[in-house]
């Protein structure tokens, strides 16, 4: 009986074992790999907040929908030196600042006239600032992660060869000019 005992306590001591590394893995980081920047879950999901706002939903999808703040984030990380890189993870931290110093609210809690506001006040800053290189390389990758998303390319641009389609019925207009 206590054989029995003694088995059953080792296959729950190596299952618990088994499944501890899934439950180590640290809260708090971004739901991506990144291998040269650190965010936290927080950091992206105020990236993912401003974002929003460059590109808010109407009737089409907004930078939410689109997860455009992960584009974002993986363009930084592998294509941006490592300058761009530093004054992008500082600029992001600053923002919230920022927020609170104009505001007295976190980003996420302002309105969306408020974030326009915040942000406008950041790219038209007379000094080149850590702040200002995050929001111009923030802007660009979300436009550029918009106009090369799959809804877009499928759903918005319609395709059609060069010199378009043929139309066979269409009467041609008599030139009222005579060549000599």
């Amino acid at each position: 009986m206590k054989r029995r005992a003694a088995i059953r306590s080792l296959f729950i001591i190596a299952g618990g074992i088994a499944i501890l590394p899934s439950c180590s893995e640290q809260a708090g980081k971004a739901s991506i790999q990144l291998h040269n920047i650190d965010i936290t879950d927080l950091q992206e999901n105020l990236l993912a907040e401003i974002t929003e706002t460059i590109l808010p939903k109407t009737k089409t999808p907004g930078a939410k929908d689109l997860k455009l703040h992960l584009f974002v984030l993986k363009m930084v990380d592998d294509c941006h030196n490592k300058a761009d890189q530093d004054a992008f993870v500082k600029g992001l931290e600053g923002i919230d600042t920022q927020a609170k110093e104009m505001f007295s609210k976190e980003f996420k809690a302002l309105s969306s006239e408020q974030r326009i506001r915040l942000l406008e006040q950041v790219a038209s800053s007379a000094k080149e600032s850590d702040r200002q290189r995050f929001y111009n390389i923030t802007k660009r990758r979300t436009i550029q992660g918009y106009l090369n998303s799959q809804y877009v390319m499928k759903d918005l641009k319609q395709y059609e060869l060069i010199p378009g389609r043929y139309n066979g019925y269409a009467k041609v207009k008599e030139s009222t000019d005579k060549l000599s």
